[in-house]
């Protein structure tokens, strides 16, 4: 299993970003995917999920509203889209899998600063 993010980047507060992750080495197609994020000093939180087929998806309270969490499963590739950003949501961001164990990419810093 490999998972590889791409996307992140420095900000300005209102702004947006769209995270991608690229997902190789299991069927792409038949698992819920994830987006965590963990900020300097915290622990990593669930962002957003969605299931094999895109049909269900959830996001912490946080950030609803403003962030879309998607996928294209002819392209392995899971996406979030982040509108309206805030210093507060600067983190690493980390895509995972879950296939009798946990899988993590490398993750992908997002800086929200002015």
């Amino acid at each position: 299993v490999q998972l590889v993010e791409s996307g992140g980047g420095l900000v300005q507060p209102g702004g947006s970003l769209r995270l991608s992750c690229a997902a190789s080495g299991f069927t792409f197609s038949s698992y819920t995917m994830r987006w965590y994020r963990q900020a300097p000093g915290k622990e990593r939180e669930l962002v957003a999920a969605i299931t094999s087929a895109g049909g269900i998806t959830n996001y912490a309270d946080s950030v609803k509203g403003r962030f879309t969490i998607s996928r294209d499963n002819a392209k392995n590739t899971v996406y979030l889209q982040m509108n309206s950003l805030k210093p507060e949501d600067t983190a690493v961001y980390y895509c995972n899998t879950r296939r009798f164990m946990d899988y993590w990419g490398k993750g992908t810093l997002v800086t929200v600063s002015s």
